[in-house]
């Protein structure tokens, strides 16, 4: 099976890098002064698929749609599933029935739906910013909440639970008042893509300091776990010569 899922992500790799990113750098070249005044990069494709014949426009819209669709299933259960399991079960209410689970997860499958479906109107109705920003809003939040947090965790005993929080609201934080306040930020973070790099790289900073500023987390909870360290494999010699 790894071998066979070598060969498929590598040619699904050529694909994407030879496919999807040639397309999206060289249709700068594409579009004019104009287009792009008017209605911004994200017209680029729309107006290269005017001039295809109407069957192959139904095709790649009915791809799109498909891509869109599981993507979004995907999306909305895994958030139902986090917030009813992973937060308010135990948490916030102690003993949910299984019944009720289910319940709360379908009810927020369509609160995160509804919520897209708002996201999606409003960025077409008064075009108040390109998707490329919106996923490096999305993206920056991700990797500055969880990027250092992950990195540490693996290979440093000594990361805390209070860097770890530190981490969350610093890369949410920054990110939502990126959206909303951009103008108050320096000319050279207003970019949402060059905020979340920002706060890609001061997490890793953040991180490790917090944790130094803070008690120790209990030996006894973080030994057993990166007692897998230790544990012996055996492997082929072609692997590992060793001495």
């Amino acid at each position: 099976d790894i071998k066979k899922g070598t060969l498929v992500s590598t040619f699904f790799a050529v694909i994407v890098a030879g496919g999807c990113y040639f397309l999206g750098g060289f249709g700068r070249l594409f579009a004019t002064p104009e287009m792009v005044a008017q209605n911004g990069y994200d017209s680029i494709i729309p107006e290269m698929m005017s001039k295809l014949p109407n069957l192959l426009i139904a095709l790649i819209v009915v791809l799109v749609l498909s891509a869109s669709m599981s993507t979004l299933s995907s999306l909305v259960l895994t958030s139902s599933s986090t917030v009813t399991l992973d937060l308010i079960k135990g948490h916030l209410v102690k003993n949910m029935k299984e019944k009720s689970q289910l319940f709360l997860m379908r009810i927020f499958v369509g609160v995160f739906i509804l919520i897209s479906a708002v996201i999606a109107i409003l960025q077409y109705k008064f075009n108040f910013s390109f998707i490329a920003q919106l996923m490096g809003l999305s993206w920056g939040a991700l990797a500055g909440a969880f990027l250092a947090p992950f990195l540490y965790g693996l290979y440093w005993k000594r990361t805390t639970k209070a860097a770890v929080w530190a981490s969350f609201l610093f890369g949410t934080v920054t990110m939502l008042l990126n959206m909303f306040l951009k103008s108050s930020f320096p000319t050279w973070l207003q970019s949402s893509i060059n905020c979340g790099a920002f706060t890609m790289v001061f997490s890793l900073i953040l991180v490790p300091v917090v944790s130094l500023l803070t008690p120790k987390p209990k030996q006894d909870k973080v030994e057993p776990v990166f007692a897998c360290y230790d544990s012996r494999v055996e492997v082929a010699v072609k692997n590992d010569l060793g001495d």
